[in-house]
């Protein structure tokens, strides 16, 4: 089955219906009403998500950005997300030109001087291709992560990219998140504990001081906060 715009009221319905739902009731819905035409999206920074849809579905395919920057500890953690959860399908998403073919065509180091256009070529445009063999899309978005998603609802439609767009853990905050995984053993990635607390491609990732906002690690020193996946 392929996203159509048919499933556009639906997400419309279920924003309201599902407005207080919990992580659990979140996922039940999406795995009821899409079977396996659904995809999980992380970034390997934890496995709190994956962890809430496997206790659902155990089968469910892994969304991974392989951009080609990453640091060594995520591709790790990546690895271990398979040993851990083994019957999940990791999808690695990958851009078009391999880092070495985008040099050639853009000049080195592309993410210092357009971070924007980088971004674009290895995570938005595979997301959005990756994306397109689906009808909806699960993610980790929680409200307190940036003044940007403080409105993220538990569903909705994803106009960018076509499909139901599902937030399981939008409302968690801090507290709950970071108990989760206390509580449960999950897996996370060890940048974590060093002070990496939003993570993503390592060129454009700093370790964050205590007390700053978890993103200001994200492309540090610039006006850039989101990558294009989310808004």
């Amino acid at each position: 089955m392929t996203a159509t715009a048919d499933y556009k009221p639906l997400a419309e319905r279920a924003s309201k219906e599902l407005a207080d739902a919990t992580a659990d009731e979140a996922i039940r819905w999406t795995v009821d009403t899409f079977g396996d035409d659904f995809i999980v999206a992380s970034n390997m920074q934890d496995a709190v998500l994956i962890d809430l849809a496997t206790k659902v579905k155990s089968d469910v395919d892994i969304l991974f950005l392989e951009t080609g920057y990453h640091f060594p500890e995520t591709i790790g953690t990546r690895d271990a997300v398979q040993t851990v959860y083994p019957d999940v399908r990791i999808v690695n998403a990958q851009a078009e030109q391999s880092v070495a073919e985008q040099d050639a065509e853009y000049g080195e180091k592309l993410h210092a001087r357009d971070a924007t256009l980088c971004c674009n070529l290895r995570k938005v445009v595979p997301l959005r291709k990756t994306l397109a063999k689906y009808s909806a899309w699960v993610t980790g978005v929680r409200r307190v992560d940036a003044p940007t998603r403080a409105n993220t609802p538990i569903v909705t439609w994803d106009d960018r990219n076509g499909l139901v767009k599902v937030n399981p853990i939008a409302a968690w905050t801090d507290d709950e998140f970071n108990g989760y995984i206390r509580e449960h053993g999950i897996l996370e990635n060890p940048l974590v504990s060093i002070g990496y607390l939003s993570i993503g491609c390592a060129p454009c990732t700093a370790r964050v001081e205590p007390g700053q906002d978890p993103r200001s690690g994200r492309w540090a020193g610039q006006s850039k906060t989101e990558c294009g996946l989310h808004g």
